[in-house]
């Protein structure tokens, strides 16, 4: 059975790509696609970019961030070049979603830029 959470960012995928489509980015490129990856104990997310970077995937500089609340959050993003396909999506999304929860950090979706 599909996780809940990782449920919506099916979702999201689904809403975001179908968007994207809409406004007219070119579906024939490769796009950007970053995954977001966050957590508040910077060791977590030290390890979780370790275990990422040993998979061969690409690892974005860690940033800090400070929240509305005033509390700080630690955040890095996986960048992987990716058709606009839903499936392919989809899987792609589920494997970070899974590499996040293995890790206990939190992971925050993706996003990716309009394409000429």
């Amino acid at each position: 059975m599909i996780d809940e959470e990782l449920q919506q960012w099916f979702s999201h995928t689904e809403m975001l790509i179908a968007e994207l489509l809409e406004d007219g980015t070119n579906e024939e490129v490769y796009h950007t696609i970053e995954h977001h990856f966050a957590s508040s104990d910077f060791d977590l997310l030290e390890k979780a970019a370790i275990a990422a970077f040993k998979l061969g995937l690409e690892i974005e500089e860690p940033e800090e961030a400070e929240l509305e609340n005033g509390d700080k959050v630690f955040a890095f993003d996986i960048a992987t070049e990716q058709m606009l396909d839903v499936n392919l999506i989809k899987k792609e999304t589920q494997a970070m979603f899974e590499l996040a929860k293995q890790c206990g950090v939190d992971y925050d979706g993706w996003g990716t830029y309009f394409e000429e």
